[in-house]
């Protein structure tokens, strides 16, 4: 051993002590070696100084070994202890060990061998316990930190589902003030709009050329006004659950069309040539005809505001015999990738501010994502800043609904199947300017 160690004996005998001394001496153990005679000696000794390791009589004249180590434990005094017992008392010194001695050895056993590898597996021995018991304090220590984060867990997750609670009874009370106050709103929207128009027919006498732009200005600001009432109404049912598809067969084509028809006055105002072109065989599908156009009069919405110069183009065509697709194409002003998901959420606009170029609710996007998983399709997007965006939505050509029964028969379009190619097939293919 290296290094200087502090080592204690304590017996009443100094010839035992000697034989101690000198056979640490002679193995060379680098040490301060300290003498007492009694356990009151060795306990003041321990109370005041750290040592390495105490070698003691069994035997002590004022107490025996058990009462030294009990009483060493209960003052909380941690050193390497090793009995010194007389021939025969083995059986006492395990009994020492048990209640907190380290080791054991007979004194006639005592040789610098002996003496300096129970030394060593005593110090050993202690170091081992006093860094398991250290272990064992930390683990305690995070167990009970463990407890305790737990428990806060526990109680922050009460408020968190208390506050849920709260906010899902705001939302509910949100969606039902939006709806009613949509569905009030229409009554007078719809009067303001059908007085206008009343307005421009002759038999009421006709209109100078400052009256007609004034009753137009009216008239054309009740419809987009009309237009985002319906938009917060629509909303708040999709929020509710309480939205749903009137399907039935139609032709797609005409329905395209007449929203192509009623969003060119915009296009053309801007000077923005907006082409349709349809590629069918069977332009008959089964869905919400109103929702349809309602989806295609939203994205035509959106291109036009967004495009100052250029072309939009709506694109209709098969995927197959089950699939149909609607695409919109523009040369506006794009969208950067960050905010491809972001649009889609509900009063989300890449321009938050109040005073942004482009008004709107925000809701369009939102509107039309809802819809379009509703009818069971995808939207995908593809967009780049200053060239241009293209949504794309992809439909069953014949939706379920949710009150329709799991084993009901396939509706039947001419005659076929919808999923089943068509005999006769209509096409239509054109483009318009």
């Amino acid at each position: 051993m290296k290094q200087t160690l502090k080592i204690l004996v304590v017996d009443d005998n100094e010839v035992d002590r000697m034989a101690v001394r000198d056979a640490l001496t002679k193995a060379g153990v680098q040490m301060e070696l300290f003498e007492v005679s009694d356990g009151n000696d060795a306990f003041s000794a321990l109370s005041t100084t750290a040592y390495d390791c105490v070698f003691f009589d069994y035997h002590l004249p004022d107490q025996h070994g058990l009462t030294f180590i009990q009483q060493l434990h209960s003052s909380k005094i941690k050193v390497p202890s090793v009995v010194l017992t007389a021939q025969g008392d083995e059986q006492i010194a395990v009994q020492l060990i048990k209640a907190g001695a380290t080791d054991y050895l007979s004194k006639s056993k005592i040789s610098p061998e002996m003496l300096v590898q129970v030394l060593r597996s005593a110090i050993r021995i202690y170091r081992a316990e006093t860094q398991a018991a250290l272990v064992n304090q930390q683990l305690r220590e995070s167990h009970e930190q463990l407890l305790r984060k737990n428990q806060e867990l526990e109680r922050q997750q009460q408020q968190i589902q208390m506050q849920n609670f709260k906010l899902l009874e705001v939302s509910q009370l949100k969606s039902h003030f939006l709806a009613t106050m949509s569905h009030e709103l229409r009554t007078p929207m719809n009067a303001i709009i059908g007085f206008s128009q009343i307005l421009f027919r002759s038999k009421f006498g006709q209109l100078s050329h400052q009256q007609a732009d004034m009753v137009e200005r009216i008239l054309n600001n009740g419809k987009h006004l009309l237009m985002l009432v319906n938009e917060v109404l629509d909303f708040s049912k999709l929020e509710a659950g309480r939205l749903d598809l009137k399907a039935e067969i139609f032709d797609v084509s005409k329905v395209i069309n007449l929203a192509v028809g009623e969003m060119r006055s915009l296009a053309d105002a801007k000077n923005l040539s907006l082409l349709v072109q349809t590629d069918l065989q069977n332009t008959l599908v089964f869905n919400d005809p109103v929702r349809i156009k309602q989806i295609l009069i939203n994205l035509l919405s959106n291109a036009i505001k967004f495009t100052e110069h250029g072309e939009i183009w709506v694109e209709v065509k098969e995927l197959s015999a089950s699939q149909v697709t609607i695409v919109v194409r523009d040369t506006g002003i794009g969208i950067a990738p960050r905010d491809f998901k972001r649009i889609f959420e509900a009063f989300r606009q890449v321009d938050q501010t109040i005073t942004r170029k482009y008004p709107g609710t925000g809701l369009g996007l939102a509107i039309i994502d809802s819809l379009v998983r509703m009818m069971g399709g995808k939207i995908f997007l593809e967009s780049k800043l200053g060239i241009g965006s293209m949504f794309k939505i992809e439909l069953p050509r014949q939706i379920r609904l949710f009150t329709e029964a799991a084993d009901a028969p396939a509706i039947q379009l001419d005659g076929d199947e919808i999923y089943s190619s068509v005999k006769n097939p209509h096409h239509s293919s054109s483009q318009t300017r």
